[in-house]
């Protein structure tokens, strides 16, 4: 599998009770087929609002790398250590989280 076929999806409570889902898979684009698209993006919406859009450094292959950032992100935003800004997750959505091997 991959991010073209299975994006990652988590759903947080904030510290303020707002929920959110943080996703991380192809870029949606309506002017483009999805097999032609190879961008990563990292989006957070609070139910239709999109909170933050930003396109990552994966590549669609990335799906053990995808939800270990989607989990990173989660636990920030849930513990309040992360605000829920582009601004706030840029950092982490350029960077390639390392991925422990399962051996």
């Amino acid at each position: 599998m991959t991010l073209r076929e299975n994006p990652v999806e988590r759903f947080v409570t904030l510290p303020d009770g707002r929920m959110v889902t943080v996703r991380v898979g192809l870029a949606e684009d309506g002017y483009l087929a999805p097999g032609d698209l190879d961008t990563v993006a990292l989006t957070l919406r609070e139910g239709d609002e999109v909170l933050a859009a930003l396109n990552t450094l994966l590549e669609p292959e990335h799906e053990r790398e995808a939800r270990v950032l989607a989990t990173e992100i989660s636990s920030g935003l849930a513990a309040g250590t992360l605000e829920p800004t582009a601004g706030a997750l840029e950092p982490l959505a350029d960077t390639i989280p390392p991925v422990r091997d399962r051996g």
